[in-house]
Formats: C-alpha cells, structure tokens, sequence
C-alpha cells in the first residue's frame, strides 16, 4: 500500500532519508499533489534533480515508477497502447476456417493482443504507482492534448475494448526544460513547482550526501567554485549531476584542496563547451 504523506515535513524527512535534499517548498508540492490527487509539473534548468524527484517519491512511498521519455514525433503507438498486429495476423490464420469471422475479431482484440504502454499501464496498475513523463516540452501539441485528455479523467478509451478507468489515481511528474511554452490547459491541470539551482549550502550538503568519503573541506570548495562559475556568462551552466561528476573526479584524483591548475584540467567534467571552459578558466585565474 501507498505510504501517505502525514505533513510537509514528513515529505521533506522522507526525501532525505532516500538521499534526495528537498527544501521546503518541494515537500510542500509534493505533499498538496498527494492529497489532491494532482499532477505536478515540474521546470528548471536540466541537471537540477526534477526527474530525481520523482524517482525518490517512488523509493519513499514503495511505489513503481512508470517512466514515459518524452521526444519529438513521440504518437499515441508508444505512449499509451497499440496492437500486436503479428500476433493478430497469426491468430487469424490459425482460424482461416472459421465460419465465424465475429468470434474471431472477438478474439484478436482482446487484452491477449494489446501492447500496453507507459500510459496506460500506469492507468491500470491495480498497485501504487509514479508516473513519470520526462521532458514534455519535446512533445508536439497533438501529443500534449493526449496527455491533458489522460491526466484530466484518468481514463483511457479504446474502440475494441471500451474505456479503462484507472483502479487508483497515480502520482504524476511532469518535467519540462523550457525549451517550449506548454499549453495554459496543461498547465491549469497540474501543480507547478520551479526547480532552480540550489544555494551554495544546500548544493555543499548535496555533494555530501551523494559523494560518499568525500571531506567536508573538499565539499565546501566545490560548492564556491561551481557558484562562481554559474554566475558567468555560459552556454550550459554546470548542473547538479555534474557538480556530482565533479566531486568524483576530485576525489578520484587524490585532491584534497583544489588550486588553480587542478580546477582548470578537470573543467571539462564540469562544463561541456570550450567557450564556458576556457571563461571559468580565466576567472578561476583571477580568483588565484
């Protein structure tokens, strides 16, 4: 069974102890989506822990996770259900000779022959479930108005079939970067929670949570320096996960305090373009 959510702070308590460092307005989102039953619709920059959350609500309440990977030409086939159309193929020419064509067509389109997908699995999953549908901002208009459909009646109608409601209503993630403006109804239908950069702080206690081994002092300077890296002029800004990389990096090498040279030759972990590479080398030269 579903672990209920008792307050804010247990939603924050609970993420902590699955590793995931939320502040208060994260477990405050979480918990309301819970209780209404709502979608969350989460943005920020990529690398900022949005899909993460989700997988932690999983690990915290002993959900499954139901992952859709959004991309563009992404259709109905992939996202909700289609027919196994070899095996319907086969079924009729085993009966070939049937007189009855209606107890065949009865037969093909039947649950036997129907390919579920992320959708609607997740709409008919008898168990708990987080339905996580990533980076939706890739998907075409037609495809967002199906999953507005979905998450407005948690149901699914299928012509053969008939409609599938859903057993229990399933935590929802919606991720997006931003690299489109996604529909006022869209939007209207979930929660909204923006999910920036950390503090320098909470970005240290990241590092230390996830790092294992790693030094206080190690962690702290990790947190400076991405900070000022951050607050240049970049293509892509460093994320959470490549702060993550960073630290790894850091203590692979055997550093323990980093200097100007150690930064500059594992940029590169950090930042993924020459131009950002070689501006955060040139301030890390000016700090020096």
């Amino acid at each position: 069974m579903e672990k209920r959510f008792e307050s804010v702070q247990s939603v924050r308590d609970g993420l902590k102890s699955v590793n995931y460092l939320a502040d208060d307005g994260i477990a405050g989102v979480v918990f309301l989506a819970q209780r209404l039953g709502k979608p969350i619709l989460v943005e920020g920059p990529a690398g900022t822990g949005k899909t993460q959350l989700a997988k932690s609500v999983a690990d915290l309440t002993g959900a499954r996770l139901i992952r859709l990977q959004c991309y563009e030409g992404l259709d109905e086939s992939k996202a909700l259900y289609e027919w196994n159309y070899k095996k319907q193929l086969l079924r009729i020419q085993a009966d070939k000779n049937s007189d009855s064509w209606s107890e065949v067509h009865d037969d093909i389109f039947s649950d036997e022959f129907l390919l579920t997908r992320p959708l609607l699995e997740a709409i008919s999953a008898a168990d708990p479930v987080v339905l996580l549908i990533d980076e939706v901002d890739r998907v075409e208009v037609e495809t967002e108005a199906l999953l507005l459909e979905i998450l407005s009646e948690y149901q699914v109608s299928i012509p053969e079939l008939g409609t599938i409601t859903a057993k229990q209503i399933p935590m929802v993630f919606l991720t997006s970067n931003n690299t489109r403006e996604l529909s006022e109804a869209l939007k209207r239908r979930c929660l909204y929670l923006h999910v920036d950069y950390p503090d320098m702080e909470r970005e240290k206690e990241i590092v230390l949570t996830k790092v294992p081994d790693i030094s206080e002092n190690l962690a702290d300077q990790i947190a400076r320096i991405v900070r000022s890296i951050r607050q240049l002029d970049l293509k892509k800004a460093p994320s959470v996960s490549e702060t993550l990389d960073w630290a790894r990096t850091l203590l692979l090498l055997g550093v323990d305090h980093i200097d100007a040279k150690e930064a500059k030759e594992t940029l590169n972990i950090l930042l993924k373009y020459q131009t950002d590479i070689a501006k955060a080398a040139k301030e890390l030269s000016v700090d020096k």
